[in-house]
């Protein structure tokens, strides 16, 4: 199925062109013009936000669940539900956002308000995967967001490196309850699968985490021979480590904000991810105002991004424009991509923590 984004944002460009394809010179010109100041506001109403809970049944996964996994040099394997089987399945699902029905009729993987595109693993997600195992970093201890998460993989892999806690938020409940939690539990299953049988084998034994993780390394165009069997049985996870670390929640980000800044004390993230997130120019105040609030002092944002997104109108360069004139951060290019379309990855810091 061919699919297109779907806005209908005011004040925004109006040709709409191939928003995953690069941009000319004369396109960058052309979107640097325009304003991306406090005044500009999504046209929707705000999706009020909502905590989400594992199933207290945690025979949970649908019997002959259908999963893809991504294997990335030292990084340990990252399994997600297939998204073509949502598509197949829509008519199935519990639908009430109406985000599997919309995106069938309008052939979009993103309408503006309704369904902000979290069924789908976006390009710059692999990116950021793969400059994380380029960097060998490392989340033991630290308390990491995963913002604007769909299947969760960035915050999954946190997960798997020890991180002491991981908050999952996306814009939309279905993806949150139909997609991430089940990709979390999907994680956690298939690892202890995966470390049972590497004991009864006598594999693995006096060997590093890294070793181990070594072995089935493959680059992400390979990934099929090195993928679990593609269906999975259910399996009682209830008093599994790694699920306590866990929360989930759903809405906009103006009142996921409001929301988990009522917790006492209120979170603070040393590293927050977010992929392809700054396409609305509209969404700019309430994302920088949400990295702002709830990043810890010595905090890392990392943000994978494309140059410009056609149809649209947002993309790093209006992005970083918008946040120098801010002044909160510094934007720190860790990596360019050089080929095909032009895609990023960038840090921000606040500026006081790095003495600026």
């Amino acid at each position: 199925m061919s699919f297109c984004f779907n806005f209908d944002v005011p004040a925004q460009t109006t040709h709409t062109g191939n928003i995953d394809g690069n941009y000319s010179q004369g396109g960058e010109k052309d979107s640097a013009a325009q304003s991306t100041d406090d005044t500009t506001k999504p046209a929707e109403p705000v999706k009020e936000a909502k905590k989400h809970l594992p199933p207290s049944d945690l025979q949970f996964l649908p019997v002959d669940a259908v999963f893809e996994t991504v294997s990335i040099g030292t990084l340990p394997p990252l399994h997600f539900l297939n998204e073509t089987v949502f598509e197949k399945t829509a008519s199935e699902r519990e639908d009430w956002e109406r985000i599997f029905s919309l995106s069938a009729e309008q052939k979009s993987d993103l309408i503006s308000g309704v369904y902000e595109g979290g069924l789908k693993v976006w390009e710059c997600t692999y990116d950021l995967l793969e400059l994380i195992e380029k960097q060998e970093a490392t989340f033991g201890g630290k308390a990491v967001l995963d913002l604007g998460c769909g299947a969760g993989l960035l915050g999954i892999l946190a997960l798997k490196r020890r991180a002491r806690q991981v908050h999952f938020q996306d814009y939309n409940s279905t993806v949150i309850e139909q997609l991430t939690v089940p990709n979390v539990i999907l994680n956690c299953q298939t690892d202890d699968e995966a470390d049972s049988k590497n004991y009864k084998e006598g594999r693995g034994k006096g060997k590093t985490e890294k070793e181990a993780d070594c072995e089935m390394t493959k680059d992400r165009e390979e990934l099929t021979d090195c993928s679990p069997p593609p269906k999975k049985r259910a399996v009682d996870l209830s008093q599994h480590p790694l699920l306590p670390k866990c929360c989930f929640f759903s809405g906009d980000w103006s009142t996921f904000l409001a929301l988990v800044l009522q917790t006492d004390p209120p979170p603070k993230y040393d590293i927050i991810f977010t992929s392809e997130t700054i396409y609305n120019t509209a969404y700019y105040s309430v994302l920088h105002e949400t990295l702002h609030k709830l990043l810890a002092p010595d905090g890392l944002v990392y943000l994978a991004t494309k140059s410009h997104y056609f149809g649209v109108g947002g993309g790093l360069h209006l992005f970083k424009n918008f946040v120098e004139q801010k002044g909160i951060f510094s934007v720190d290019h860790l990596w360019d991509g050089e080929e095909g379309l032009q895609r990023h990855i960038v840090a921000l810091r606040f500026k006081t923590a790095k003495g600026s």
